[in-house]
């Protein structure tokens, strides 16, 4: 059986040196055939495991200085029952790729919108003329790059050294301890893990229902690792919550708590119980 792992391509992203790390771990642990099937955008990589075209989904999910990843968030709601499998927490390293001999010569920057936050600061001092460009990926500039001194990228030093570009500038990310968390998602639950995640929508326009829920944790003294609203793109003011927190699902005080939780919330979806995998692909 040959297993296919759905990210964000092309060859060089973020989401592929997570990939990279599951294929690996995969491998290790169940010796099988496992390959790697890169998309255009997150959303596709998510729905090309939705239409089973493919087996598995890598997907950032929360990004240690931009928060989470809104598109990852909003289709893995979409698309329930898709499954949490594993989460991998990748550090980020962006680099300025550029043929420009200088940072003056230099007259747009391209990445993706989550790379450019990541480096606001920086390309702020460095390169304050320079408008910005936001790409699908990290990559999908790089090939266009030689021949054109005028256009820069930031990328992974991985993604440099896989096309053979020049690094004007390395570790150029505002925040040194720059992390993404990326979720492994399938079509088979989980029921052991370190990590619970789940969202919940909320009976409109009742006062104090949102303590309500949050109290079935806080009673039995579980640990709510994130909390985030979104909205339900229904009507204005309506939100759904995606909560993180610490167990298992097989243990008795979740397993009460989420029974209770099912009485005070609308619409409750357990995305899945899982353990971190260890990173070991250089970023």
């Amino acid at each position: 059986m040959v297993i296919k792992i759905a990210h964000l391509g092309p060859a060089g992203t973020n989401a592929e040196a997570a990939a990279f790390t599951y294929q690996e771990w995969l491998q290790r642990e169940q010796p099988q055939d496992v390959i790697l099937a890169p998309c255009q955008n997150i959303a596709q990589s998510l729905y090309s495991l939705a239409q089973d075209d493919v087996d598995l989904a890598v997907v950032p999910i929360e990004n240690s200085i931009q928060g989470s990843v809104a598109i990852s968030l909003d289709l893995v709601w979409e698309l329930h029952p898709l499954s949490i499998c594993h989460q991998i927490i990748l550090p980020i390293y962006h680099s300025l790729i550029s043929f420009a001999p200088d940072f003056e010569h230099i007259k747009t920057v391209h990445s993706h919108p989550q790379a450019l936050a990541q480096c606001q600061r920086w390309l702020e001092t460095h390169i304050p003329h320079a408008p910005l460009i936001e790409e699908n990926s990290t990559t999908k500039i790089l090939q266009h790059l030689e021949g054109q001194p005028d256009i820069a990228a930031i990328a992974s030093p991985r993604a440099a050294q896989l096309y053979k570009l020049p690094m004007l500038a390395e570790t150029i990310n505002d925040s040194p301890e720059n992390c993404t968390r990326f979720w492994v998602l399938g079509k088979t639950s989980q029921s052991e893990g370190e990590v619970i995640s789940l969202a919940f929508t909320l009976p409109a326009k009742i006062p104090g229902v949102l303590v309500d829920a949050l109290e079935v944790f806080a009673r039995r003294k579980i640990n709510l690792s994130r909390i985030e609203s979104r909205p339900t793109k229904k009507s204005l003011g309506e939100y759904l919550f995606f909560v993180d927190l610490d167990g298992c699902l097989s243990d008795q005080t979740v397993k009460d708590a989420l029974q209770e939780l099912q009485a005070h919330t609308e619409i409750l979806k357990i995305f899945g119980n899982y353990r971190t995998i260890p990173q070991a692909i250089p970023a």
